[in-house]
Formats: structure tokens, sequence, C-alpha cells
């Protein structure tokens, strides 16, 4: 399915995933949205550590929202459209 609209949704709620290239579940994540994860919210923390760690990222992935909360390791499109009330296509 085309996941822009699910991921346009997320970024205009401010919902970023904190990654790394290496991490395989990050990878799995960035997977799961196809060509769309290019408007996911992203942060590579090895290329900006300083604002993983002020972020308080602990392991990869992160996805944080914008009311505090964080939900660390592999979380899955249906989760993330749960957790950010962004809705996934139906087709």
């Amino acid at each position: 399915a085309n996941l822009d609209a699910f991921a346009q949704c997320l970024a205009a709620k401010n919902v970023t995933m904190s990654g790394a290239d290496w991490c395989p579940h990050c990878q799995n994540e960035k997977n799961a949205f196809g060509s769309s994860f290019i408007s996911v919210p992203y942060v590579e923390c090895p290329d900006d550590p300083k604002r993983c760690i002020d972020a308080g990222v602990t392991g990869y992935p992160t996805w944080m929202f914008p009311d505090g909360r964080k939900l660390l390791g592999e979380q899955g499109i249906e989760k993330l459209s749960q957790e950010s009330a962004c809705p996934l296509p139906t087709e």
C-alpha cells in the first residue's frame, strides 16, 4: 500500500523516529513504509548524537511524540497508527 498520507500525517503531528543505519529494527521500520519513509521525520543518531542524547534516546528505533511519549523498539505501522491517530490506507 502507498503510505504517503500516513507518513505525512506522522510528520504533521511531529512524530519522529530516531535510529541508526546499522540497526536492523530501524531498517524493518523503514522498509514497512517503503518509499513513503522519505516523509517521516527521522534523526540518524550517529550523525547527530547530541540531539539524540538530549532527547533521551536510549535505544533504536525510538519513536517520539510531541506529548513526550517515547516508543522504544520496532513498533510496526499498525501500532504507530493507533498511537498517532494517523489512519492507514484501507486498500
